[in-house]
């Protein structure tokens, strides 16, 4: 079930990230080729302020996908409101604030990003107050779409969430067109088509939140000063990982200027902005990743975290082998995109083409990040982002350009990356104390982390068959550890009761990978039972409450194991049922 449910959400991921980057390289070939020069130069210097949002946007939703993790996992639903309420406020917050802002000192902003002072001589000034005042305009629905990805990915609404994108995706293109042969309106046009793109994107993605089904309430009484900072701190590895890539972006514009001017820097953009749409892959990986992880870690599934990394590693290195191949094949096409000049065009392709070599290490190191993050190993996060992102890659670029020219600038990437996942397995192995590269030793688990194996019973339930063959195995289970058979038989009876039942009215005749996880487990004197569902959501203890004054003998399997068990606990997460009773 979970790689399942892994390549459900990877799907989505990468789609939706890939939808915003296709968005800005759209705008950036429509700005350059159709505006002219002064309007290229506008656009690039509004994009300070488009990452300066984007980071704030990304922050929180790492954020998210962690702490609701963490409080799904424990089945604490009022932790989720409290982070979905904090995080709703923040964002509202700083978007709002920070569009007021720039509205109020637009000139001095435009100033300040080097556009230069207002004048009749200075066209660049205004072509990027126009195009920073289009864009801010968009900017509370920009944040606001980002935090609600991890949302929509929480409670399953997949579809809702890729129709948002597209949606996005497709009106940017088109509203920029328009701009560009219709209205020609500039850069104030262009701002304003992503703007309105957007808002298009929130129209479909914000209804979902006013539905009754919704599993999240806004609660502002939940959102204390702890709740905000528990989410800023879980999103600062975002923060401290944007930080380290700003950085390794300064320098190797540096080092490109002493070595081949212009030239080379030019080509630099051109190798990001097809380098940001191959990322999409790998980060789409990484943030399942985080997700799950946090999710699991929660519920100390030593067995769960052991099949996500290697679920994880699986698509990281399948998904970037692809993609290097594809780069390395369509490298001329790909930047004949962007450049006419025949000297650029022969050095970028041949720094594309060795930039592509480390997308594989890099899919492999920001999965593990991510995971290490979910797992609350945060210090080895940044410690990766920092090596990944910058010194190693910049250490490269200084070393290797002296004997290799741009050459070397271009191979420092392989390297970077390369050096961060040695550094990453020396660790690794240092823990473990032995060489192994088995799913076991990169899940950096503690050894005294949740239950023991032995004190561990794992079943699939695929059919009514097998219902009354779990229900056999628990009770032998339970006797296995010492219960009496009173005991035996109600877990016994507790397992063939919500599962057949499960089975009985979740399955759908329309679906064939449906199925139950089963988990039993002694945990000092308590012995819990995790039933996890693909199926149709049903809450059984809301149920009951809703159903408390019915006909004794009505529901009598789910009033009988109500009555048995010392808690129940239901959420659903990811689009699935999970039950956890505690006897």
């Amino acid at each position: 079930m979970i790689r399942k449910i892994f390549r459900q959400m990877l799907v989505t991921q990468i789609l939706s990230g890939m939808t915003v980057m296709l968005c800005m390289l759209v705008d950036s070939i429509m700005i350059g080729r159709f505006l002219g020069v002064d309007s290229m130069t506008a656009y690039g210097l509004v994009n300070p302020i488009l990452l300066v949002f984007a980071a704030f946007g990304t922050m929180l939703s790492a954020g998210i996908q962690v702490m609701c993790g963490k409080t799904m996992g424990a089945g604490d639903k009022e932790g989720t409101n409290a982070c979905f309420s904090a995080a709703a406020l923040l964002a509202l917050t700083v978007a709002v604030t920070g569009t007021a802002l720039i509205l109020l000192f637009l000139t001095p902003v435009c100033t300040l990003l080097g556009a230069g002072r207002p004048g009749p001589d200075n066209a660049v000034f205004s072509l990027t107050r126009d195009y920073l005042l289009g864009f801010i305009l968009g900017a509370p629905a920009f944040i606001t779409a980002q935090i609600m990805v991890p949302f929509l990915q929480i409670s399953g609404r997949r579809l809702r969430l890729v129709l948002a994108v597209v949606l996005m995706t497709v009106s940017d293109i088109i509203f920029d067109l328009l701009n560009v042969f219709v209205i020609r309106g500039g850069t104030l046009g262009m701002g304003l088509a992503s703007s309105l793109s957007y808002y298009l994107a929130l129209a479909v993605a914000l209804p979902y939140f006013f539905r009754k089904d919704c599993f999240f309430r806004l609660k502002l009484k939940a959102v204390t000063g702890k709740v905000c900072a528990a989410l800023v701190k879980y999103g600062v590895p975002t923060v401290i990982n944007a930080l380290a890539m700003v950085v390794l972006v300064f320098t190797l514009n540096k080092v490109l200027l002493s070595v081949d001017g212009n030239r080379a820097v030019a080509s630099y953009s051109v190798i990001s902005t097809v380098g940001n749409i191959c990322y999409c892959f790998g980060s789409g990986v990484a943030s399942v990743a985080l997700m799950l992880a946090s999710i699991f870690y929660s519920e100390e599934d030593r067995t769960a975290i052991h099949t996500l990394v290697r679920t994880m590693s699986y698509f990281a290195i399948a998904l970037d082998s692809v993609v290097t191949v594809v780069v390395l094949l369509l490298a001329p096409a790909l930047v004949s995109l962007f450049l006419k000049d025949l000297s650029a065009k022969t050095m970028t392709v041949r720094g594309l083409r060795l930039f592509a070599f480390s997308l594989l290490p890099s899919s492999l190191n920001t999965s593990f990040k991510n995971y290490y993050q979910g797992v609350n190993r945060t210090q080895f996060t940044e410690i990766i982002s920092v090596l990944q992102n910058m010194f190693f890659p910049g250490l490269a670029a200084l070393l290797l350009s002296r004997f290799f020219g741009t050459d070397g600038v271009w191979l420092c990437f392989f390297c970077g990356e390369a050096l961060t996942f040695l550094v990453i397995c020396a660790v690794v192995w240092r823990k473990n104390e032995k060489a192994s590269l088995s799913a076991e030793a990169f899940a950096l688990l503690p050894r005294d982390f949740g239950v023991q194996t032995d004190d561990i019973l794992e079943m699939t339930v695929r059919s009514t068959e097998e219902v009354s063959e779990a229900s056999k195995k628990a009770a032998a289970f339970c006797r296995a550890h010492g219960e009496s058979d009173r005991n035996s038989t109600f877990v016994s009876l507790c397992v063939e009761e919500m599962v057949n039942n499960i089975v009985t009215h979740g399955f759908r005749e329309d679906r064939k990978d449906q199925n139950v996880d089963i988990r039993i487990l002694f945990k000092g004197d308590e012995k819990i039972i995790r039933i996890r569902d693909n199926c149709v959501n049903f809450d059984p203890v809301e149920y009951m409450k809703l159903h408390e004054a019915d006909d004794p003998v009505a529901h009598i399997g789910i009033r009988m194991v109500m009555k048995m068990v010392k808690s129940a606990n239901y959420v659903n997460s990811l689009g699935l049922n999970n039950l956890t009773l505690v006897l």
